[in-house]
Order: structure tokens, then C-alpha cells, then sequence
């Protein structure tokens, strides 16, 4: 399975981003990344988002985010999970985000 981090791509984003399964994303970078959301979802890649350290304000980006690891309680995340509607939300974890790629 190909994983990809905003460091792995270079100028050609889209391009860099082909034949990869996930898309991994810090909290800092999704206000940079909006354009290529739009394209994980036309290319049929997953994303990831690694929000621990800050609090995740909701927003668009939400609609195209699998999984997403937040700080906080189990219910907590239940409760992100009902609002944001992003398919797996883990909290309360200190695996590297790549643990919970399906």
C-alpha cells in the first residue's frame, strides 16, 4: 500500500500523488493542501490527518478525510466522529497514524 505525505510531493502534485492509497496530513498543512482534496477524492486516494496538538475546526476539509487522530477522550471522538461525519476517528493514541490505515 502507497502512503504519501505532503513532503513527498514535489511540483506536479497530482502526478506525485498517482498510484498511491493514502494521503497523510498534519493538522498545520491542511490549509495548504485544499486543492489536492479535491483530487484525493477524484483519484480515489484515502486522507489521513493527524490533528493532535490542536483542536480541529470544522470546516469543508472535513468531506474528504477517512481517518483523523485527535487529542481527547473515546467519546470525544464519537462525538467528532457524529458531527464531522469522517469515517474513523481515533483519540487518546500515541501510535504513528500509519497504525490505523486500512
Amino acid at each position: 500500500m502507497r502512503v504519501v505525505t505532503l513532503a513527498d510531493l514535489k511540483e506536479d502534485q497530482r502526478a506525485d500523488m498517482h498510484g498511491a492509497r493514502w494521503l497523510i496530513l498534519t493538522a498545520s498543512e491542511l490549509q495548504r493542501s485544499t486543492s489536492l482534496l479535491m483530487f484525493t477524492e477524484l483519484d480515489d486516494i484515502l486522507v489521513a490527518v493527524d490533528h493532535r496538538g490542536t483542536i480541529p475546526a470544522d470546516g469543508l476539509w472535513q468531506r474528504a478525510v477517512h481517518l483523523i487522530v485527535i487529542d481527547g477522550t473515546q467519546t470525544e471522538a464519537e462525538a467528532f466522529r457524529r458531527r464531522s461525519g469522517i469515517t474513523k476517528v481515533i483519540a487518546d493514541v500515541d501510535e504513528d497514524i500509519r497504525t490505523f490505515l486500512w
